[in-house]
C-alpha cells in the first residue's frame, strides 16, 4: 500500500466529511485516511459511515500521513498547530487549511517549521459536491503537491489558483461567504411573493427552482451574466420595473460594499488569531 497516499484530517466536521466522501466514492481507501475529531459522535459517524480511521488525538492521526489538512475553527487552530509542532518539524508534511484567515506564515510559525503550505477555501456547496473551492501555494509547494491538493478538493468541486495569497480574502468574500447572499435573496423573495398573495409553498417552490434555473443557464449556456440578464428583460415589461427598482435602491454598490466588508473581516480575522 502506498504511504504517501495517507491523509490525516484534524477536524471531522462537516467539510471534512465532504471531501472524505467524496474521496471515498470515487475510490479512494478508506484505511487511508485518518482523522482527528474529539467529539466521540463525530468519530463513530465518520468510522461507520466511510470505514476511515479516526482518534481523539492529532498527533495519532498524523503520524502516518505526508498530507495534513486542517479542518478546524480558526480560533483554535493555533493551538492545534502548536501541539503537532513537534510531528511538523519531523515529517514536514504538505500542509492544507481551510480556515479562513489563517495564513501560511502563521500556519508555518505556529508548527515551528516551514512546511510546503496550500490555503483552501471551499464552500458549504461542497457538501453536495457543487461548491468551489479558491487555492494559494507557498512557493516551498512542488507541482506534485499542488495536484494532490487539487485532487482532494476536487471532492468539493471545481478550484480556481491565486498567486497573491492576500487574494485568499477577496475569494472568501465572494464564493466562501457567497451562498449566503444567495440564501439571503431567497429568503427576501419568499417573504415578498407570500406578501403579494402567493401561498408560503407555492413560493418556495418557484423561488428555489428559479435559482436553481437561473443558476444552471449561468454555468450551462457559457453566457456572460449581463447577456441573461438582457435577454429576459422586455423593453418595459415587468422585468424591467424591477430592475429598475433594485438599481434605484444601489443593489450593484450595495453588493460591492457586502463583499469588501467580508473581505476586511477575513483581513481581521487574521490579526485576531496570531
Amino acid at each position: 500500500m502506498d504511504a504517501t497516499r495517507h491523509i490525516a484530517f484534524v477536524g471531522g466536521g462537516n467539510m471534512a466529511r465532504s471531501l472524505i466522501g467524496g474521496l471515498v466514492g470515487r475510490g479512494y481507501e478508506p484505511s487511508q485516511l485518518h482523522v482527528a475529531e474529539p467529539v466521540e459522535a463525530l468519530r463513530e459517524a465518520l468510522a461507520r459511515d466511510f470505514g476511515v480511521n479516526t482518534y481523539a488525538d492529532a498527533t495519532q492521526a498524523v503520524a502516518r500521513a505526508p498530507l495534513w489538512l486542517f479542518a478546524v475553527k480558526p480560533q483554535v487552530l493555533h493551538s492545534v498547530c502548536e501541539s503537532l509542532a513537534d510531528a511538523a518539524r519531523e515529517r514536514n508534511p504538505l500542509v492544507v487549511s481551510i480556515a479562513a484567515g489563517i495564513t501560511s506564515a502563521q500556519l508555518q510559525r505556529w508548527l515551528g517549521a516551514e512546511p510546503p503550505v496550500i490555503r483552501a477555501m471551499p464552500n458549504t456547496p461542497a457538501l453536495l459536491g457543487a461548491g468551489v473551492t479558491g487555492l494559494f501555494a507557498t512557493g516551498n509547494v512542488d507541482a506534485g503537491g499542488r495536484e494532490r491538493a487539487e485532487q482532494l478538493l476536487a471532492a468539493a468541486g471545481p478550484t480556481v489558483w491565486v498567486a497573491d495569497e492576500t487574494l485568499m480574502d477577496s475569494v472568501t468574500a465572494v464564493s466562501g461567504s457567497g451562498p449566503a447572499y444567495v440564501f439571503l435573496l431567497a429568503e427576501a423573495m419568499e417573504t415578498a411573493a407570500i406578501a403579494e398573495g402567493l401561498p408560503a409553498d407555492a413560493a418556495r417552490t418557484l423561488v428555489l427552482q428559479t435559482l436553481l434555473g437561473a443558476a444552471r443557464m449561468l454555468t450551462e449556456t457559457g453566457e456572460v451574466p449581463a447577456e441573461l440578464r438582457r435577454r429576459v428583460t422586455s423593453p418595459n415589461g415587468t422585468t424591467q420595473a424591477a430592475i429598475e427598482t433594485f438599481q434605484a435602491g444601489g443593489f450593484e454598490a450595495l453588493v460591492g460594499k457586502a463583499i469588501h466588508a467580508a473581505r476586511m473581516r477575513g483581513a481581521a480575522l487574521s490579526a485576531a488569531n496570531d
